[in-house]
């Protein structure tokens, strides 16, 4: 009798053996099966109740491979796993009973206690914070209604349109099977060639090669609920709704060189820019604003409101701001908080509802199952960080780590134990219970069953052509050497011409460039499933165009050394202070520097250790010997040499002139004497001087 763990070929109803997938024979054909060997029909689209209509439970092939996928990894997130948490609350601009009536939402100046954890969605828990890749925004709010869990990222659409192909793609851009890297990169193989046969992945495609991925700090990143949501009114009402966070500081994000390098200047940066802010009492915040629109306009869209890969731009419908969300407080143990929370877009609480989003209905379900595996019991909820603030009365029972001591008979609904126990517990109640939205008109949503999408769903180009002509030159030159940086690393060679000719319909001039820059032949365009239709810039699409020439929240450093002038120091100081942001003073030592005044002054960096990319701009205070005998340390050079490749405005005194010239720079706007306007100059990137630094796309 073979061992149970041998390999022995699978023997098909009658008996015949059946071929194992993985194995070669000539003149086999393998097919795509489930884990009970049925043979997958369609593995691109789950299982509908009519083309628009909501997922179906009984999707078999869904559920495996996505409880499969789920169960991959212990304990550690399978992806969002690096992340960093706070504590804070939202508070509520306007109420909006209206549209909804969910509790956050009813009373004008109303504070709802939230946590909320941003993340990397490659890497690993140990990897690091500044890779190029889409944040996690996920929002936990404590209402008195329940717990609501907002779960996004900073960028509003995703790579695929069905959740079916979720597993897929977290394979692709994980980690390759055989090697174990790379690690918190998508510039390899397995995720170019999984992108390249996948059009709809064209539009994230466009966001993730563009700055969106490099952001300065999580401070300065927009979140997004990406999906169609539902908002019910008292009356039944339903109203779309579309979930959009705005800093307050504004967008800002790095050069890719200056990632780069914050990689090895400190693998915690956004981590800690987050907690020292909150500590320093300069609390992040960020506007929660609302896209509303009714069935009629979504039908008149030329996408679908239910496809994860589309967004509705803001000249359409434009949003409404209700209220804001202020960090305050951070984790007093990451393990127990940061690590532990557990979030699951299925928490709703009444007046909002899901949509049809193929890729929101999978959700509902992955994120419930996985949390289970990774935290390793159903009672997660009990957890401190998880629990609602508000009573949770229900007949489940015991399980892993359970917390509660439920009291009395009763474990079951209905009962009649009542007369004889005062324990006969909870009743439901369809006053104030959840219930799902029905539609305006009553339709009923039925169909046959079958795995398809809508046909407004094949049109892969038409937004991510509007991402590109939405942004600055400076902007699409980032995007074109993004897309050259991440192909030229991959070494299936079809894969990078096959990326090319999808690019072609996204806009021949992007396509050029690539192509130019991996040195192939402009390859014949792909032939679109639907013809992209015409479409007009949205400047919300852009950073550049949305970046605040403020220097809030903003870190000035300062090389200083022995007898640097204190009277230049004390003027800098204040004025940018004066104008919201902070010094950070360098020196080539951290104990012992004492001014011009004699006085001793804190240094907050050694030199090395501190390299210009961990600040928003530069100055150079220097007495004529010391920055003489800094010309000859490599560090200091590099310091000047770095804020100028990373488009920073650097200000320098009468003698820290000197390094300026070592460094081969010149005065110029953006590289000038120390003066009242040092501060104006500071709040700003200067994106012309790129051409001058580097050769892009």
């Amino acid at each position: 009798m073979p061992h149970k763990n041998s390999t022995q070929p699978h023997l098909r109803d009658g008996g015949e053996p059946h071929q194992q997938v993985g194995s070669k024979s000539s003149g086999s054909t393998e097919y795509l099966s489930t884990n009970q060997g049925i043979h997958v029909a369609d593995n691109q689209n789950s299982l509908k109740s009519g083309e628009r209509g909501p997922t179906l439970l009984e999707d078999f092939v869904l559920r495996e491979k996505i409880f499969h996928f789920d169960h991959e990894r212990i304990p550690e997130r399978i992806v969002h796993a690096r992340g960093s948490g706070a504590h804070g609350f939202f508070e509520l601009y306007e109420a909006i009973p209206d549209i909804t009536t969910a509790s956050l939402f009813q009373r004008k100046g109303a504070k709802t206690p939230v946590f909320v954890r941003f993340s990397t969605v490659a890497g690993g828990a140990g990897s690091v914070d500044t890779p190029r890749d889409v944040r996690g925004f996920a929002v936990k709010f404590y209402t008195q209604q329940g717990n609501w869990d907002l779960v996004g990222n900073n960028i509003p659409v995703f790579f695929i349109q069905d959740a079916i192909k979720f597993p897929d793609l977290v394979h692709a851009v994980k980690m390759e099977a055989d090697r174990g890297y790379p690690q918190a990169a998508s510039a390899h193989d397995t995720f170019w060639d999984f992108a390249s046969l996948l059009p709809e992945t064209t539009h994230m495609l466009m966001w993730a090669m563009s700055d969106r991925t490099l952001p300065r700090s999580l401070r300065m990143m927009e979140g997004f609920g990406v999906h169609t949501f539902e908002f019910l009114n008292e009356k039944g009402v339903r109203t779309f709704v579309k979930f959009h966070w705005r800093p307050k500081l504004g967008l800002q994000s790095t050069v890719w060189d200056e990632a780069l390098k914050l990689q090895a200047a400190d693998n915690d940066y956004h981590r800690r820019d987050l907690r020292e802010s909150i500590e320093r009492g300069d609390f992040p915040e960020w506007e929660l604003g609302l896209q509303l629109f009714d069935e009629t306009l979504a039908a008149k869209l030329p996408y679908d409101v239910l496809d994860a890969t589309k967004l509705i731009p803001e000249h359409v419908v434009p949003l409404k701001m209700v209220g804001r969300l202020v960090l305050d407080r951070n984790p007093d143990n990451f393990f127990a908080e940061t690590e532990q929370v557990a979030f699951c877009p299925a928490n709703i609480i009444p007046g909002i509802g899901f949509s049809n989003d193929p890729l929101l209905q999978g959700r509902l379900f992955s994120y419930l199952d996985t949390q289970k595996s990774r935290l390793g019991t159903a009672n997660f909820h009990q957890l401190p960080i998880n629990a609602p603030k508000c009573p949770v009365m229900n007949f489940q029972r015991d399980g892993h780590m359970q917390m509660m001591v439920p009291k009395g008979r009763a474990n079951y609904e209905p009962n009649s134990l009542a007369e004889n126990d005062e324990h006969a517990g909870p009743r439901e109640c369809p006053v104030t219970g959840f219930v799902p939205a029905r539609g305006n008109t009553g339709a009923s949503e039925t169909g046959e069953k079958m795995r398809t999408r809508s046909t407004l769903f094949a049109d892969h180009y038409s937004q991510a052509r509007q991402f590109w002509i939405s942004q600055t030159p400076s902007e699409q030159a980032h995007i074109a050497s993004s897309f050259v940086f991440e192909l030229s690393k991959v070494q299936i060679q079809q894969v990078p011409v096959r990326m090319v000719s999808n690019l072609r319909n996204v806009d021949e001039d992007l396509a050029k460039r690539v192509a130019m820059g991996l040195g192939i032949d402009l390859p014949k365009k792909a032939v679109a499933a639907r013809d992209p239709v015409e479409v007009e810039k949205s400047d919300a699409l852009s950073i550049q165009k949305n970046m605040k020439p403020s220097l809030v929240g903003r870190v000035v450093g300062v090389l200083v050394d022995q007898k640097s002038d204190a009277s230049v120091l004390k003027a800098l100081r204040s004025q940018v202070e004066t104008a919201g942001g902070r010094l950070y003073i360098v020196a080539p030592i951290v104990h012992g520097v004492k001014l011009s005044d004699g006085k001793a002054i804190k240094i907050d960096g050694q030199l090395a250790g501190s390299p210009s990319q961990l600040f928003d701009a530069i100055a150079i205070i220097l007495e004529e010997d010391q920055a003489r005998s800094l010309l000859h340390e490599g560090a200091a050079v590099q310091w000047v040499s770095d804020a100028y490749g990373h488009l920073k405005m650097i200000g320098y005194d009468a003698d820290g002139q000197l390094l300026i010239a070592k460094a081969g720079l010149k005065e110029e706007d953006g590289v000038r004497p120390l003066g009242d306007d040092f501060a104006t100059g500071a709040s700003k990137r200067y994106w012309d001087r790129e051409a001058m630094v580097r050769t892009l796309a």
